[in-house]
């Protein structure tokens, strides 16, 4: 590989590094379908997010492929959960807000929700919503306003509304100009990136 091919490399892993948002994440509950995981991951890649959560007790982790949507699960960290307290309250840990979608009474739409704040949100089941055990430990919900008559994204597209808006509200808070990941941090992940 030419030098110069390298070293552009090298700077545009340092420049998306530099934006990462360690501070933001999403959860997957159960998403079995490799088509909207990978999409969700691309998202995750295009908005920031360095980590992700799995939580899979009734579904298995999809197989992804290798074509250029599957390819972002190589720049999101996944970290799988099979306690769904433990999980809530690791991401719960130093202040950060958890919510999940959903349609309740209580529900808010997305608008209304800080996300300059640490933040996971959990991304459920199209078809079986929340897993119960994590719905009774997180009681904020989130939704998408809509005009028309279906009353439901893809959750592949749902992700990526959410975390435009996250990524709006942060972008305008100047949360993407500085780092979140210290000097060791980057350092690991600029090693490890370049080796991909």
């Amino acid at each position: 590989m030419p030098r110069e091919i390298t070293d552009k490399r090298k700077k545009r892993i340092e420049q998306v590094l530099a934006r990462r948002q360690k501070d933001l994440t999403l959860v997957f509950d159960n998403i079995w379908d490799p088509h909207n995981v990978s999409a969700v991951l691309r998202s995750c890649d295009a908005f920031g997010v360095l980590d992700v959560h799995l939580y899979y007790t009734t579904s298995s982790w999809p197989e992804l492929g290798k074509k250029s949507s599957a390819s972002a699960k190589k720049w999101i960290r996944r970290t799988r959960h099979v306690d769904a307290g433990a999980m809530v309250e690791t991401l719960r840990a130093g202040g950060g807000q958890v919510l999940r979608t959903g349609f309740s009474e209580t529900a808010r739409p997305v608008m209304d929700f800080d996300f300059t704040l640490p933040t996971a949100i959990i991304l459920s089941n199209e078809h079986r919503g929340t897993a119960p055990e994590i719905a009774e430990l997180v009681t904020d919900e989130i939704f998408i306003p809509m005009q028309g008559m279906v009353q439901s994204f893809n959750v592949s597209v749902a992700a990526a509304i959410i975390l435009y808006e996250a990524f709006k509200q942060r972008h305008e808070a100047g949360m993407y100009d500085a780092p979140t990941l210290d000097r060791d941090e980057l350092e690991e992940l600029r090693h490890q990136w370049c080796g991909r």
